[in-house]
């Protein structure tokens, strides 16, 4: 918060790992921002939690919940959190339950890596100790901690390890990881700050790991992206970024050697090709999606206005001053889809 400037900001703690510890967690912090919210009269809550929720019934304050993934994936957060929302952004490829959902063609990472609100600083490589050019691969690998997430696994250590062997066979290796690095995996420790990883993952040669979110990242940034977790084939929007436009890849840990075949074969091609290649699939995807960040603006800015216009006029853009044709890709219910 401090890096970009967010100062003054309310710290609501850590997380806990278990589901009991998670929901004393929300309880807690659903009291803190109670107290919050009336201290300074709020009117609006952004966020992609469900505290905004919980705290606008017992206030004026209106919540606006950014939500990515479908309902089958976060059964607590739809029974707990959509209910009190007052809007649910939601990428047009879900189908939700609830009548609180506003659709949008984009995803989540669009909105802060779209061209038109990010462009990679050069510079990051030189300070990675990298030359502009050289061949090199991001790996990460997360907790899988959420309250979605039990029950669910990743990579392996052995998996790591053998992916990690492949790829430093041609070029060089970095890892970022949610949780303590293993010793293995130490001297590939990620050089830059944690703010810089979007970035370096711009210029990389390609992305591996059993993160959901950094996957669609590099996939948005036109970098060959494959992941492997038991969420594979299961979530709408990294489905859609793979069926339809290529950009990314999904593996169940149990397929680790399709996986493992597939990056062996990417590795084969040269590698400007295959750069040129995802960035073409990548100008198809942002050519068929919104700025995200533009769409969420307008909205916020013209409610509740906003939300009768898209009910009124679905799938249709109205406002003169956006040049950007993708905007039409956006509605507030289903009934059009």
């Amino acid at each position: 918060m401090e890096y970009y400037g967010m100062t003054p900001y309310l710290n609501l703690g850590k997380k806990k790992d278990s589901l009991i510890g998670k929901a004393w967690t929300v309880l807690r912090q659903d009291a803190k921002v109670l107290g919050f919210v009336r201290k300074h009269r709020i009117d609006l809550g952004l966020s992609s939690g469900m505290v905004l929720g919980h705290v606008s019934k017992l206030t004026r304050m209106k919540s606006f919940m950014f939500d990515d993934d479908d309902d089958a994936a976060e059964p607590l957060v739809v029974k707990y959190g959509h209910p009190d929302c007052e809007v649910v952004f939601t990428p047009q490829c879900i189908q939700r339950k609830t009548k609180h959902a506003v659709y949008y063609a984009g995803t989540h990472e669009l909105a802060y890596l779209h061209p038109s609100r990010f462009i990679p600083d050069k510079t990051v490589l030189e300070k990675a100790g990298l030359c502009e050019g050289e061949r090199f691969f991001i790996m990460r690998f997360v907790a899988l901690k959420g309250h979605h997430d039990l029950g669910q696994k990743g990579l392996s250590i052995e998996q790591k390890c053998r992916l990690l062997d492949l790829l430093r066979q041609h070029g060089r290796v970095i890892v970022t990881s949610e949780r303590a690095l293993e010793l293995e995996f130490e001297p590939y420790r990620l050089p830059v700050p944690p703010e810089e990883i979007h970035s370096l993952m711009a210029y990389s040669s390609m992305f591996l790991g059993d993160s959901q979110t950094m996957t669609s990242e590099a996939a948005v940034l036109g970098v060959p992206a494959l992941k492997c977790n038991t969420f594979a084939g299961r979530l709408s929007v990294p489905n859609e970024m793979e069926q339809k436009y290529g950009l990314c890849y999904a593996y169940h840990p149990d397929d680790f050697e399709r996986l493992y075949e597939h990056v062996e074969q990417l590795l084969k091609r040269d590698p400007e090709d295959l750069r040129q290649e995802w960035q073409q699939k990548r100008q198809r995807f942002l050519e068929e999606q919104i700025d995200v960040t533009a769409f969420f603006t307008w909205f916020i800015e013209n409610y509740p206005g906003s939300r009768n216009t898209m009910k009124e006029h679905p799938f249709r853009w109205l406002m003169e001053e956006w040049q950007h044709s993708a905007f039409e890709g956006w509605s507030y219910g289903r009934e059009d889809c």
